[in-house]
């Protein structure tokens, strides 16, 4: 299984709202007690064993424009199949702090995840959604999901990472979409 957090590499860019993804694989790799330190494949990753099988846990350094291509070599690099990834990113079209878990669909309108579909020629892989709202004003989108993460809507967004990361490890330990999904959607 190879488990994705979608963010921006550097430091301009780490408590951001983009960013929610690496802080998720970053959380759940704590909790795991591994560290996202290993490059392979224009990613940042941890490897983690659970239910006998080995986990990539991984953070793209492509850019998030660029995701796709990243994921497409550590699925190729791991004899993976799209159907083995867990992509972990930020969604303006959720409320803030909610998660929304789904095992296929569409990209939306978030272009990490085009890049993604686009590169894996797929859309049959787990998609763990972080709502980060609309609350951005008249700001561009890309303003907004640029822009660092301060008071309640830092609270209400750590809390979903929190969240989203204990998602991740019980989806690692146990391997029931159903029960994941059941439990998650809709938490804030």
């Amino acid at each position: 299984m190879i488990i994705v957090g979608l963010g921006n590499p550097g430091k301009q860019y780490e408590n951001t709202v983009h960013n929610v993804g690496f802080r998720v694989i970053d959380r759940a790799a704590d909790k795991l007690g591994a560290a996202c330190k290993h490059k392979a494949c224009d990613a940042l990753c941890a490897h983690v064993y659970a239910r006998g099988e080995k986990t990539v846990l991984a953070k793209p350094q492509t850019y998030m424009n660029l995701s796709g291509v990243s994921v497409k070599q550590l699925v190729a690099s791991n004899r993976a199949q799209a159907s083995d990834v867990v992509v972990v990113y930020d969604d303006v079209d959720l409320p803030i702090g909610t998660l929304r878990i789904r095992m296929q669909g569409s990209a939306g309108t978030h272009n990490g995840m085009r890049n993604i579909v686009q590169e894996l020629g797929a859309t049959d892989f787990m998609r763990v959604r972080v709502g980060v709202g609309a609350e951005r004003g008249e700001r561009m989108l890309r303003d907004y999901v640029l822009s660092e993460l301060r008071g309640e809507r830092k609270e209400a967004i750590d809390r979903a990472i929190e969240r989203a990361a204990d998602c991740v490890v019980e989806y690692l330990r146990d391997g029931d979409a159903d029960a994941i999904m059941r439990k998650y959607n809709g938490a804030v």
